[in-house]
């Protein structure tokens, strides 16, 4: 699932594309909303929020839409439009005299008064890359989460924006295990974790590769993510993948076990596939 920064960069492509122009264009393709039509009102701005992606027109409605696990807005040419309409997994169109966005493969799709959108969107805590961000407040929500650090960090409830990748990557830079309760977690060591999380996703929203380690070629973007049974780059011994979260909402979470204090409580210690590749070179990351 697109985590914070992705959903960020894609907000801003559509903010730029669309923002203070006529809307010429109008298809919707869900059934709640297919004979609704935007013609004639303008973008005020697109932004995310978390996850979701909130796109207001002057009309006072606003689009709420989330990318779920295959969802993507493209932005394309007016005269590129007509083949993207013929697509049977597209979902959206709203396109200016400049510019049309395409929505496929959208996991959710609708139309609210922008004065009820809190009512998508008001249950999010702190938005990592949202202008109201607050480390304070962020650390102590995750604190106060009463489970265990990988599995708040997940819960966008407590943070928003946060996906597998961004926790695995931050736990394994601040040598945290994922299991380890957030009451465990003394208030500097969380604060640090806070801080690495937004450091990270500030920095990857400004490029399409995402990259904890400062490298953005194919294979070394990473330090544990999709890197299950590879040699950690700080110990090289073998990262490990197991399952965390609540029954029925478990999610993927890499870890290195020398490093983050040992194997995940569900984590039998027996061989695993690798998920990912290095490509089989051999590259100079600096020891973390």
């Amino acid at each position: 699932m697109p985590e914070g920064d992705t959903v960020w960069r894609t907000a801003d492509r559509l903010h730029r594309a669309l923002a203070g122009e006529p809307i010429t264009l109008s298809d919707f393709r869900f059934p709640e909303i297919a004979t609704l039509d935007l013609r004639g009102a303008s973008t005020v701005e697109v932004v995310s929020r978390g996850k979701h992606l909130l796109h207001r027109v002057d009309s006072g409605l606003t689009i709420h839409s989330h990318l779920k696990m295959e969802g993507q807005w493209r932005v394309e040419s007016p005269e590129d439009t007509p083949r993207w309409l013929r697509r049977a997994d597209l979902r959206a169109a709203v396109g200016t005299a400049h510019w049309t966005a395409l929505g496929l493969r959208l996991g959710m799709l609708e139309v609210l008064p922008t004065p009820r959108e809190d009512e998508v969107v008001g249950h999010l805590g702190p938005d990592v890359l949202g202008p109201d961000w607050d480390p304070v407040v962020a650390a102590a929500r995750l604190r106060s989460s009463g489970t265990v650090v990988g599995a708040a960090l997940l819960d966008q409830r407590v943070l928003a924006g946060v996906g597998t990748l961004w926790a695995s990557e931050s736990l394994f830079l601040e040598r945290i295990g994922p299991w380890t309760p957030t009451a465990e977690l003394d208030p500097e060591r969380t604060d640090a974790l806070i801080a690495r999380i937004s450091r990270l996703m500030d920095a990857s929203r400004h490029h399409a590769v995402q990259s904890s380690t400062g490298v953005r070629r194919r294979g070394e973007e990473h330090f544990v993510h999709a890197r299950s049974g590879r040699p950690c780059r700080r110990c090289g011994d073998p990262v490990r993948v197991s399952m965390i979260g609540p029954a029925g909402r478990e999610r993927t979470m890499f870890y290195c076990p020398t490093c983050q204090g040992g194997l995940a409580p569900n984590d039998d210690g027996r061989r695993q596939n690798p998920l990912g590749s290095s490509g089989g070179r051999t590259s100079p990351y600096r020891r973390v």
